[in-house]
């Protein structure tokens, strides 16, 4: 199993390490190789997956907890 995943989210430049075995969610601040190489994708509406069969951008955590699903 995974312990960390690298995501994105639309709109924004920034890329992200949620680390599940730490229970963190750090900003990355420069990738490089293959992993930037990928992250350009982005710049051109372009996604990237793998190793993720479920993800979910929502307005916030409350929608979460509550089981909504932003359309």
């Amino acid at each position: 199993m995974a312990e960390v995943v690298v995501f994105g989210v639309a709109g924004e430049t920034e890329l992200w390490l949620a680390d599940f075995k730490a229970g963190t969610v750090t900003r990355l601040d420069a990738v490089t190789g293959d992993l930037a190489k990928a992250a350009d994708l982005r710049k051109f509406g372009g996604a990237f997956v793998k190793g993720v069969d479920f993800a979910l951008a929502v307005s916030s955590a409350k929608e979460v907890f509550a089981g909504h699903v932003d359309s």
